[in-house]
């Protein structure tokens, strides 16, 4: 029956051997078809790269649209968020691989900060425990700081871990108490109940002032703090300061402090509202709060 097949056009060989060869030995139908195998084999392969082509002019589309800083895992969640694309995280690995692109190296976070020797230091009621079950339960914070030239803007922020979100942030030109409790006033004037939430931060000297400490108890929060020197204890804060800089910051040509600021409030925004994450169900945070708390 095989060798009454139409057998002239090359291309229409091949694909009438693959579709055969699921009954019949690879060898015996290149026979028929007066092919040889590794000519069989190369048309396979040909194909094959034929239909990656889509998958990754796609790929190479998500990379280059978010500067190339991001890895497989993270940019086969855009693929799904962004154009409904659900693909393997090993064939976008593969497909990157192919195609000779990478995320950038991620710049390891060094745990510096300033120790107060004074001041009023509390438990660590977080005790490393980074996940919470509905909004304002646990809280962290924390200040880091960016060089322009030689001048530094810090950024102090907090988070809520029920979703992962940036809920408040102040920057300044000063490392100061009041660059800390401006940014709780902003998130004293957004919840209109926090009584119970556990507020977690390091051993600083802003968060050990009595300044601090007379704040927080007035609307019911707890004051919660790391081991000294132990940066691992606030470590879903420091995450997020590190995709803030390798992101956000470190891509970009920054030559003065406003364009440092706007380059922080627009990651901040990117990464509340649109940047997906794998423990939030492939949502971002905002996302992923509206849906659970509807």
């Amino acid at each position: 029956m095989l060798g009454n097949l139409d057998a002239g056009d090359e291309t229409y060989r091949y694909l009438t051997i693959e579709k055969a060869a699921k009954d019949y030995p690879v060898s015996t139908l290149c026979k028929i078809f007066g092919v040889s195998r590794s000519g069989y084999y190369a048309f396979l392969k040909r194909k094959k790269l034929d239909r990656d082509r889509e998958d990754k002019a796609l790929v190479m589309k998500v990379y280059k649209h978010y500067n190339g800083v991001y890895g497989y895992r993270q940019l086969q969640l855009f693929l799904l968020q962004d154009h409904g694309v659900w693909m393997n995280h090993k064939k976008v690995l593969r497909l990157m691989q192919v195609l000779g692109i990478r995320s950038r190296i991620r710049r390891k976070h060094r745990c510096n900060y300033v120790s107060s020797t004074e001041g009023r230091v509390a438990r660590n009621l977080l005790k490393r425990d980074f996940h919470a079950e509905a909004p304002n339960q646990k809280w962290v914070t924390d200040i880091t700081q960016y060089r322009v030239g030689e001048s530094w803007l810090y950024l102090s922020a907090i988070k809520d871990l029920f979703n992962n979100e940036i809920i408040a942030y102040q920057t300044s030109y000063r490392n100061d108490n009041e660059l800390v409790l401006q940014t709780f006033q902003q998130v004293w004037n957004q919840q209109k109940d926090v009584t119970g939430v556990i507020v977690h931060s390091d051993q600083g000297f802003q968060y050990t002032s009595h300044a601090y400490h007379d704040m927080l108890p007035k609307v019911g929060a707890r004051i919660s703090m790391s081991r000294r020197g132990n940066c691992y204890d606030n470590a879903s804060m420091e995450s997020f300061f590190s995709h803030l800089k390798t992101e956000g910051l470190y891509p970009y040509d920054i030559r003065n402090m406003d364009e440092a600021q706007k380059r922080i409030e627009e990651y901040i925004r990117f990464y509340n509202q649109h940047r997906p994450q794998r423990k939030l169900n492939k949502l971002p945070p905002i996302e992923y709060r509206k849906q659970l708390t509807a």
